[in-house]
This record gives C-alpha cells, structure tokens and sequence, in this order.
C-alpha cells in the first residue's frame, strides 16, 4: 500500500476549514494531519509534522497565506498549494513569489481540490485551469526582468536542464516532461531539483516565469 499523502489546512473560516477537512480526509490516500485557523499556526503545525503539502487560504489573520507560505518553503517543511479567490491578483503573484507550488480558486470542486493535492504531492507545480497562461504572462510582465546575476546562472545550466526548463515555462508536468524529452520521469525530476538550485529559485512555478522571462525555445528539442 502506498504512503498516504499527509496534509495540513489552514483557514480562518471554521466552517470552509470543515468542509475542506471533510472532503480531503474522505479521499483515498490523502490523511490530514493537522488544521490551522491562521498562518501562524500553520506554520507551527508544519513544523511538528512536516506534512507533504500545506493547503493555506490567502487572507488570515495574524500572518496570512503569503508570509506562511514564505516561512514554510524556506525551511523546507512542506510544498504549499494557496486558496484563493483570484479577485486580486496581487495575491497570486505574492504566493507565486513566495514559493508556492500552485494555487487553486475556492470555488472549484471537491475533485479539483483533491487532484490539485495530490499533483502538488507529486512534486509537480499546479495552477487553477484557466488562467495558467494568463497568470505565467502577467507575471512575467509585472515583474521585474531577470537579473544579470540569474542570466550567468543560466550558463551553468546543461543543455538537456535547458531544455527541461523550457518546458517548464510550457506548464508541463513531470510526466509530460519525460514523454516530450524521451526521459524517465524520475530523471526528469532530477533536472528539476538541479534547475532550481542552480538558478536559486524557490518552486518549479518560479521557473516557469523565468523561462517566459528568458524568451526559452517553445519547442525544446527531444
């Protein structure tokens, strides 16, 4: 039997947190572990039971989804998938720069909210259908352009990380990845794990935004 996917929620709303508990927690090979009702606590939670994703609502008191996400992806405690009602835009992009893996909008279903978790869990980035190219293009238009320090980061880059990294900024998934380069996925997400150290970035999302930053090939070569 596979290991079950563990989980910590956070939101301030009792009744969403029950409804989110309720859902993730009746799905086959999902366990949460641990419920939260402000980003402090979450981040609290996440350190005594280092949980596979954090599952964080945007707007809480005492620190909001933003600062926990921050806090939670620079220590490495879990990968984080932010709620959002997407009605400000600010807000995806302060989770995005935050680290991140993925954000999805509140309203989606029971099914959206458990594939989005376990996609996360997999190690593969997730943004809300819809809206992941305009997201990735807004953002890539709003912030600032890569630095000159990240453009020589590129160069220690192989060639076969660059090409991972345009693909990347395609929104594929480690397996889409693997199928297009003709590469095994669990090499595929050794490329990645290299890409993100080398390139000092906090969440495959982030790369994704610097490869359409960085104008990389559309079609990496397989």
């Amino acid at each position: 039997m596979s290991t079950p996917v563990r989980v910590v929620l956070a939101d301030d709303q009792p009744a969403v947190r029950a409804g989110l508990v309720l859902i993730l927690a009746g799905s086959p090979g999902i366990e949460v572990v641990g419920e939260a009702a402000d980003g402090d606590e979450a981040v609290r939670l996440c350190r005594e039971v280092r949980p596979d994703v954090a599952v964080l609502d945007v707007r809480m008191p005492r620190l909001d989804g933003i600062a926990a996400t921050r806090a939670i992806v620079a220590d490495r405690l879990a990968d984080v998938l932010v709620l959002t009602t997407f009605d400000r835009d600010e807000y995806v992009f302060g989770a995005l720069r935050a680290g991140a893996a993925g954000f999805l909008l509140k309203d989606t279903d029971a099914a959206g909210l458990v594939a989005a978790v376990r996609t996360v869990a997999r190690g593969d980035g997730f943004i809300a259908p819809g809206v992941t190219r305009r997201l990735i293009t807004a953002f890539a238009a709003t912030a600032p352009g890569a630095s000159g320090a990240t453009r020589a980061a590129l160069d220690t880059l192989t060639p076969r990380e660059r090409d991972v990294l345009a693909c990347l900024g395609l929104g594929l998934s480690n397996q889409q990845i693997a199928d297009r380069l003709v590469l095994a996925e669990s090499t595929t997400k050794t490329h990645v794990s290299r890409i993100l150290a080398k390139l000092d970035l906090r969440s495959r999302v982030q790369a994704a935004i610097l490869a359409q930053e960085l104008g990389l090939p559309t079609r990496p070569q397989p």
